[in-house]
């Protein structure tokens, strides 16, 4: 009983260092204080200036377009890493597994000094053309969604595409109607969390994007080292919209999975009524 309590105090005291913060910001945002420590009034003037101002909003707005772009294409290509190495040979799994833990441990800024050196010094590429930018969140974000995918893969009963394709499925029917509806939590997974990391990015973004373009971290660092107070009080609603955007959308997901497995569980009961 008394582990119990323990835990339970401990959880307790976890979540309410992690989300005190942000409600904090969210009850000044919702305030005409402009500066943290003295609520003036209640306004909403921070939410109209975030969605009123044009310059707020075109960021808003391309960061997440690179966002979800960016997202798509990491999940693409993670998902296709992560089924490749788990049907390859131990040795060659071993290898891809060592090669994309290398990003996730390696410091962010190293990466983004590479990227810049290979793309834009070594290979040319204009980083006008938004390629270089693009490819930095993806290489950001692929390795993640690998680690996303890969434990449903292991998760998976193996005999599955093996039968599939003993039943006359060619290897790509296989990969398509057995293997990735069994992975699809580890897919939106992954796919959920490059948007989360592509949003959150700085160094990679600071490096390979053009000059005119900013997203919402290169757009705070320099608005809070000038004196735009009404600026920096939009970002106060802004950090609030997104961080209710993230709960619902990890809300939904997690109902989407449940309401799957419960589904899953039904059809297999049937099946043995049958």
């Amino acid at each position: 009983m008394m582990k119990k309590v323990i835990s339970y105090t401990w959880l307790v005291l976890v979540a309410l260092f992690m989300y005190i913060p942000v409600v904090v910001l969210a009850v000044y945002s919702c305030t005409e204080s402009t500066t943290i420590g003295a609520v003036r009034g209640f306004s909403l003037k921070n939410y109209v200036t975030l969605f009123t101002m044009s310059d707020l909003r075109d960021m808003i707005i391309g960061t997440f377009v690179l966002a979800v772009g960016a997202a798509v294409l990491a999940t693409i290509l993670g998902t296709l890493g992560a089924i490749g190495s788990f049907y390859s040979r131990p040795f060659s799994r071993t290898l891809l597994e060592t090669a994309n833990r290398i990003p996730v441990v390696n410091a962010e800024v190293v990466t983004a000094f590479a990227i810049c050196i290979l793309l834009i010094v070594v290979l040319g590429i204009d980083k006008r053309t938004f390629v270089p930018l693009v490819i930095g969140h993806m290489v950001l974000c692929t390795p993640f969604v690998y680690l996303s995918v890969m434990p449903k893969l292991k998760q998976m009963d193996n005999g599955l595409y093996e039968a599939a394709m003993d039943l006359g499925a060619t290897p790509f029917q296989a990969l398509r109607k057995v293997v990735i509806p069994q992975i699809i939590p580890g897919i939106i997974s992954g796919f959920m969390l490059s948007i989360t990391l592509s949003l959150d990015d700085y160094f990679i973004t600071t490096y390979t994007k053009p000059a005119t373009f900013d997203t919402i971290s290169t757009y705070v660092v320099n608005a809070t080292r000038g004196a735009q107070t009404q600026i920096k009080t939009a970002l106060w609603a802004l950090s609030t919209v997104i961080f209710v955007v993230v709960v619902l959308a990890v809300v939904l997901m997690n109902l989407v999975v449940s309401r799957r497995k419960d589904s899953q569980e039904v059809g297999a009961v049937h099946e043995k009524e049958r």
